[in-house]
């Protein structure tokens, strides 16, 4: 079992040995594969870790929210499981630093990269990737449609391409309207019972600059928090994060088939045909926001560092291609 690979004692020694601000540098090597909103996603290159990839979760401040959030990790991944998702083996550790934020590490069992969508993408001729992407929407609507069944108790999920990987993966494989996916991004684990949302929101701002708090509060958190209980919005995002995956070429082909699988197969959910002014417009404004988000964070970084003499516990992409 995943659990029973992880080292406690070796996340503490890499905690408390990492340097947010070059972790490469760190005591204890890993190699970062990928960068959340709240976390950090790596392999800690050690003997019997590099079938693990870990996400960093520095968010917490006290035990109580980090056994509400483990509750939840735990519900989210059954869940998904019980509607007919594929979610790998995963398991979740605590680090209780002597100074600052609580941490949780969740294990994930390593998929290979070349299995991701994101990469996946850049293989793949038109057609498999439109199979790909109808492989998706087939497993979005597993959960929407669980969720107009069962109002009480609803998931929220993120579509993007990076989110998915094919299950079962080797080189040349070819992609079918029966590949089987999983669905590797159940670290924000969105939940609703009787449509109160049971993860924390406040957890999504503690990353946040303290001078940008009431303004992401006032103006982004109840629409990130909500965009991924709607089926036609994610939809919107999985499309559009084509272009950040500078993959803009396929972006016609998709809206072209997300419109054909909502008035085919999915005309029951009554939504509207997607544009690609939409898809655009969408994109445009979420890459400011994140990009000027960043910014802010870096700038908040360097306050920290340098001005307050504090340390920074969280770890930043230099740069994100958009």
């Amino acid at each position: 079992m995943l659990k029973d690979k992880i080292d406690a004692g070796l996340l503490e020694r890499f905690e408390a040995g990492l340097d947010p601000l070059n972790p490469h540098l760190s005591k204890i090597s890993a190699k970062i594969i990928g960068y959340g909103e709240m976390s950090t996603i790596f392999v800690i290159s050690h003997p019997g870790q590099e079938s693990i990839a870990y996400k960093r979760m520095p968010i917490f401040r006290s035990s109580d929210e980090m056994e509400a959030y483990e509750r939840i990790f735990e519900e989210y991944n059954t869940g998904l499981r019980n509607i007919g998702i594929n979610v790998p083996e995963s398991a979740s550790a605590r680090v209780i630093p002597d100074k600052g934020n609580r941490v949780i590490y969740n294990a994930q069992e390593r998929l290979l990269s070349a299995s991701i969508g994101n990469a996946l993408i850049h293989k793949l001729d038109e057609n498999s990737v439109r199979l790909l992407f109808l492989c998706v929407l087939r497993d979005l609507k597993k959960v929407f449609a669980c969720n107009r069944a069962r109002p009480s108790l609803t998931f929220g999920i993120d579509g993007q391409i990076s989110n998915w990987a094919m299950k079962d993966y080797r080189e040349g494989k070819p992609v079918t309207e029966k590949t089987e996916l999983f669905y590797i991004d159940t670290g924000t684990p969105l939940i609703r019972k009787d449509g109160v949302e049971q993860l924390n929101p406040e957890l999504f701002l503690r990353s946040t600059p303290s001078f940008l708090v009431w303004l992401i509060r006032l103006l982004f958190l109840e629409e990130v928090m909500t965009r991924y209980y709607d089926f036609r919005k994610v939809t919107i995002d999985l499309i559009a994060n084509f272009y950040k995956e500078q993959r803009p070429d396929f972006i016609p082909m998709l809206i072209e088939t997300a419109n054909r699988f909502f008035a085919g197969e999915e005309t029951q959910s009554g939504i509207a045909p997607i544009t690609e002014k939409e898809i655009i417009s969408y994109y445009r404004e979420d890459a400011t926001i994140w990009r000027v988000y960043l910014a802010f964070r870096k700038i908040d970084r360097f306050l920290h560092l340098k001005i307050l003499g504090k340390p920074y516990i969280y770890i930043l992409p230099e740069k994100i291609k958009r």
